[in-house]
């Protein structure tokens, strides 16, 4: 597995380093992009701690950083105002100043929480992504959004905040339990359906964890590049970037359905472009064969390629859509595999769109 080093002109411009090992050298990389920093706050979660806490810390310790470790309780539900109330305290308690740094070691809850805590401390500091799933690495430490969620909906109160240096260290995913590392490949499978069809043909032939951990670096840097381009041109969210969000609208009724809990967001998305696809396919969108071209794929990897949902969760979901302007949401449809096509329609209606694609 080859290092590889992509660069992202959003914010004040960054750089992803995608390397084999860059976890032992994170203290030196860290310090080289963060030169005024005296102390760095880890933020880290009762999974990844005990693993990986010992050894990141240590990197930073021996070039000089003082740093204090908080650990927050694994999943989804430690993704709200408490936790992030509990950061703001801890930071302060370290005397962190507007020169000093947040380390995100862990999974997307901790990036997003990271995120969002190192952009109102001291009204913005320093902040440096360690993301260890591959959903994080994927997707959500790379483009600038931080969240928490609320029981009206996911992620609905955030930031867009771009982190100094993003490391990955494909090594990490080794340590991933099975059902956490297929959930991650539903979104590296969205970059194939979205962007690039050789892609997804690439991936199709890869239908177990050891074939594509055999070519996991390439993976990363194929879907980090794709998020790049698209970051590049549309940092808030407002245009290209909605394109991202293929399999997510659903996917979010689908998390809402299961309480947050029955189903993991790359779960959720799974079936959630699956439903979208049909859909496509039902509004004359869609080539016909691209739904079953998508479950085929995620189905050797033990995805779901359909979760049942009933009308009301689709209703709440879809009103509170980030892609949503006034009375009308954006759902990002395909053309084909690596064609996509946003269409935008009534809230009101998206529910009897659905009718008979829910999963249900």
């Amino acid at each position: 597995m080859d290092a590889k080093t992509l660069h992202v002109d959003a914010g004040g411009g960054y750089d992803i380093v995608i390397e084999p090992g860059v976890l032992d050298r994170a203290g030196e990389l860290i310090k080289a992009a963060l030169p005024r920093a005296k102390k760095i706050f880890v933020l880290t979660d009762s999974n990844v701690g005990p693993i990986y806490g010992p050894g990141f810390v240590a990197s930073l310790e021996t070039r000089g950083f003082m740093v204090r470790t908080h650990v927050i309780p694994a999943g989804e539900t430690s993704k709200c105002a408490a936790s992030l109330v509990g950061i703001w305290s801890a930071m302060a308690a370290f005397g962190m100043t507007r020169s000093d740094g947040v380390a995100a070691l862990g999974g997307g809850v901790v990036g997003d929480l990271a995120g969002l805590a190192a952009s109102t401390i001291l009204r913005g500091v320093d902040l440096v992504q360690m993301p260890t799933t591959l959903l994080s690495q994927v997707d959500s430490s790379v483009g600038g959004k931080t969240a928490i969620d609320l029981p009206e909906g996911k992620n609905l109160v955030g930031t867009f905040y771009q982190p100094r240096l993003v490391l990955m260290d494909p090594k990490v995913l080794s340590t991933l339990p099975l059902n956490v590392f297929m959930s991650g490949m539903a979104e590296v499978i969205k970059y194939g359906c979205i962007w690039d069809r050789e892609f997804f043909d690439f991936l199709a032939k890869r239908p177990t964890r050891e074939t594509l951990m055999a070519d996991i670096t390439h993976i990363l840097y194929t879907c980090c590049d794709i998020k790049r381009q698209v970051v590049n041109e549309d940092e808030h969210d407002t245009g290209l970037r909605m394109i991202l969000n293929f399999g997510h609208t659903l996917g979010h009724a689908y998390e809402l359905a299961g309480d947050y809990v029955r189903w993991s967001h790359g779960e959720a998305v799974a079936a959630g472009m699956v439903t979208a696809a049909t859909l496509g396919v039902r509004l004359g969108v869609t080539e016909s064969d691209v739904p079953e071209k998508i479950e085929s794929i995620l189905a050797p990897l033990g995805l779901p390629t359909h979760i049942a949902c009933d009308a009301e969760c689709v209703e709440r979901a879809v009103g509170v859509d980030k892609k949503g302007s006034g009375d009308h949401v954006t759902l990002i449809l395909l053309e084909d595999i690596g064609r996509v096509k946003p269409l935008k329609i009534q809230k009101s209606d998206v529910t009897e769109l659905l009718s008979g694609a829910l999963g249900g």
